[in-house]
């Protein structure tokens, strides 16, 4: 490794001349003079006595290898601190993930971090909007759609198979829904504005179809969401992972089995840093791992 001249001064010092610390970065005293000569000219002092078997501080060199030899002892341990850093999770890991994704599916992944990992402490910020993560001191933030374009790193976990469902009690005395078109007499219970305001596509029999639904709810809750569903108030849309209990027992309905909705992609997203700690490198693997064996359709 190529010494600067700073740390050849400091090896000059310590070594007690010139041809000791010559020898021990093999190169030649002639070639530490010279580096020795640069960092005085540079500073605009003189740092070492020299003489044919010895080279001492003065009084300055003297000042100045205290100094230096800090700094670099400082250096050194930090470097070391975040080399271990690297290796194996530490600290607060901070995760913001929607309400339903982050009771079902991220507090298992961090449940097991906080056993495998003593020194490692966690905290899930459960919400609907996505969070700035600069501005909430977030570590990670899992995302359920489409992302807008960011520097942040978006690492995709999963495609979340996505479902229509109703209850036997809305769809009694209504038509029965056959095809995306049908969808056009029915009420909806969507999670927000944007489900409104873009049209549903479904692939079927005959390729791409789309269709733009009303509703009379909007909300943000993945849980009430679905009891209004089973109350008969609407047809919504959810993961089939989620609703899988309840379609079984049959107090949900899936609509259009013969259709395909766009699944949901999940994503975490952390800030885009030369150093990426281990906490949120190893979290984000366990969420990779994890969600290959969780959302299949």
């Amino acid at each position: 490794m190529i010494e600067t001249n700073e740390q050849l001064f400091l090896r000059v010092v310590e070594a007690g001349s010139l041809k000791a610390a010559a020898e021990q970065v093999g190169t030649d005293p002639s070639s530490v003079s010279r580096k020795i000569a640069g960092l005085e000219a540079r500073l605009g002092v003189k740092l070492l006595q020299r003489s044919t078997r010895r080279s001492e501080p003065t009084e300055a060199g003297f000042l100045y290898y205290e100094g230096m030899r800090k700094l670099l002892d400082e250096q050194a341990a930090l470097e070391a601190n975040v080399a271990r850093e690297t290796e194996t999770p530490r600290g607060l890991l901070r995760v913001s993930a929607p309400n339903n994704v982050g009771e079902a599916h991220v507090a298992p992944v961090l449940t097991s971090m906080v056993t495998m990992y003593p020194d490692l402490k966690v905290e899930l910020i459960l919400m609907g909007e996505a969070p700035d993560l600069n501005e909430k001191g977030i570590d990670v933030s899992i995302r359920v759609g489409p992302l807008p374009d960011s520097t942040l790193i978006c690492r995709k976990l999963a495609e979340v198979p996505m479902v229509l469902v109703a209850s036997p009690g809305y769809l009694k005395g209504r038509p029965f829904p056959n095809e995306p078109r049908d969808l056009l007499d029915h009420d909806f219970l969507l999670f927000s504005r944007k489900l409104q305001a873009e049209p549903l596509a479904f692939i079927g029999p005959d390729g791409l179809q789309t269709v733009k639904v009303t509703g009379k709810f909007i909300i943000n809750s993945v849980s009430i969401l679905h009891r209004l569903t089973e109350e008969g108030l609407g047809i919504s849309i959810g993961s089939r992972l989620v609703l899988r209990d309840r379609l079984d027992s049959g107090e949900l309905v899936q609509l259009l089995p013969g259709y395909q909705m766009t699944p949901y992609p999940l994503y975490a997203t952390y800030a885009s840093t030369a150093f990426v700690p281990a906490k949120i490198r190893c979290f984000v693997d366990l969420m990779v791992r994890y969600s290959s064996g969780v959302f299949r359709d």
